[in-house]
Formats: C-alpha cells, sequence, structure tokens
C-alpha cells in the first residue's frame, strides 16, 4: 500500500501525508508537499517553497505560511536548512525555531539532515527529485529528517541520521521507523558510470534492483536511490518490516511534483516536513 497519500488542505494547498503513521505515532505530524495550491508564477507555479531557486522571496514566504497554515502549525515553528547534497546531520533545539523559515540567509548552513526530541518544532527540507528520508523512534520520543540526493545516498546519510539519532537521544536502530518519500524513481533517473561507480565504490551494492544497464543508451544506467536508501536503512539496523516506501515518482508525476531533471533544472522546491505538533500522552 502506497504510505504517502494525497490530501487537498481546506486552502488548497496539496500534501502527501504518512496516513498510516498518524494514529501510531500521535502527535507526530509528517509528510511532503506537491506542486499545486501555492502562489508562484511559472516557472514555479505554483507551491515552490525553496528561497534559493530564483523565484520571488515574497511568494515563497507566503506558500510557506500557506503550508503551515493547512497543517494547523505556527510558521514560527518551522526550521529550513540550506541542502548542499552532503551527509552532515543537524540537531535542532527549541531555540532554533525558524531559522531559515523567512530568509535563506538564517538557514542552518550546508544540512542535509536534521534530528530533534523537541515539540513545537517543524523540521523541513527541500525537494525536486533528491529523496526524503523520515525517521521516528517511538521510544525516545525523536524524530529525524534526511535529504539524499546521490551524494548523500553514497554517504549513507540514512545510516549517519540513525547514528546521530542514537547519540544524541539513545536511539536504537530496531526501535526506529523510518519512509522514504517521493522523488524520481529507476525509471526516469538515468546516470553515468561515474556515478554508478560511486554507488559500488562507496556501499558495495551492485546490480539490481539498485541499478540497471539502460537498453535504450550504451554506457547509461537507471539509478534507483529509493531502493539504495532502503537497504543502507536495513544494514543500518532499521528492521524491514519497519520502513515504509513509496512508489511516486517526482518525474514521472510532473503535474503534481517539480522535477529539477524532467523540468532541465528550473523549477520550484517540495518540502518534506516532520514534526511534533503536540505533547505525547
Amino acid at each position: 500500500m502506497e504510505p504517502f497519500i494525497q490530501h487537498i488542505a481546506e486552502n488548497g494547498v496539496e500534501l502527501y501525508r504518512i496516513d498510516n503513521w498518524l494514529n501510531r505515532f500521535p502527535g507526530v505530524s509528517a509528510g511532503f508537499t506537491g506542486r499545486n495550491g501555492g502562489v508562484g508564477r511559472a516557472p514555479y507555479a505554483t507551491l515552490n517553497l525553496g528561497l534559493h531557486v530564483g523565484d520571488e522571496p515574497a511568494a515563497v514566504v507566503d506558500n510557506r505560511r500557506l503550508l503551515a497554515g493547512a497543517l494547523g502549525t505556527p510558521l514560527e515553528a518551522w526550521t529550513y536548512g540550506e541542502q548542499v547534497h552532503g551527509a552532515r546531520v543537524q540537531l535542532v533545539e527549541p531555540a532554533h525555531r525558524g531559522r531559515g523559515t523567512l530568509a535563506q540567509a538564517d538557514a542552518f548552513p550546508e544540512a542535509d539532515a536534521f534530528i530533534t526530541a523537541g515539540r513545537g518544532i517543524m523540521m523541513a527540507a527541500l525537494f525536486a527529485d533528491c529523496v526524503p528520508l523520515y525517521f521516528i523512534d517511538p521510544v525516545h520520543e525523536a524524530i529525524g529528517l534526511a535529504h539524499a540526493g546521490w551524494k548523500g545516498t553514497v554517504q549513507q546519510i540514512a545510516r549517519r541520521t540513525a547514528e546521530a539519532m542514537g547519540q544524541a537521544f539513545g536511539t536504537r536502530p530496531a526501535a526506529l521507523h523510518a519512509a522514504i518519500g517521493p522523488s524520481i524513481g529507476a525509471c526516469c533517473y538515468e546516470v553515468d558510470d561515474r556515478v554508478i561507480g560511486s554507488v559500488t565504490a562507496q556501499t558495495g551494492l551492485q546490480g539490481e534492483p539498485f541499478f540497471r544497464p539502460n537498453p535504450a543508451n550504451a554506457g547509461k544506467f537507471m539509478l534507483n536511490l529509493q531502493e539504495i536508501n532502503r537497504k543502507i536503512m536495513i544494514e543500518a539496523g532499521i528492521l524491514p518490516q519497519h520502513i515504509e516506501m513509496t512508489k511516486l515518482c517526482t518525474s514521472c508525476a510532473g503535474s503534481r511534483f517539480f522535477s529539477h531533471r524532467k523540468e532541465n533544472g528550473r523549477t520550484g522546491r517540495m518540502a518534506a516536513w516532520i514534526g511534533f505538533v503536540a505533547q505525547s500522552g
């Protein structure tokens, strides 16, 4: 069953929530935005949430305000970081609420993963084909969010996020629940042998289901970042039955998602979010 279920909020914002987490983890909100329901103009139409892509800053902030309203959270509860395709994990504390929300200049610098045990904090990361990774530790009531492009994937940002949660909160990998969200799929993500060389050298993974030659283009390969991140999670100790994985491809579903690859780099950004919206218990 597809874990990311489309919802259209009352204010028109397109959301993809992890519905089966709502009852299992009370007080946690997690999901992914679509491209519709905002105020932006082409090529960022309409729900662009990235301040760094050339869109009008006022329109982006309005869209972030619409997203906060769609989820019933205050705008000042949100935190945004600057994703750089690395593997640095940022601990987010209550004093950080609001960072990066109104201006790119005060976003967390060079951070591709975020963890917190704080209440009233909504962590967000930005995407337009890369893989969003979500983590919940229900034992220690801690959460994580990571941005995994191919570079972050081969640097094993999934493992690093789980390890950082262990160091910060005492999280055990076997207790973690994880989700892998909408991204470009193996159906659309063509790469060259340089990328495949990095995948095999840094992860040890080879062949299907992680990648396969593209019979229509000699010397090129179709890369499955979602499956690679799932395998890295399992090798890090997360139980397979605790991992939810989408089948949504951001490139295939161009009417619903921005795609950096499909739109030749000039497009908007979706947001993955996760946060504690209420005290547990």
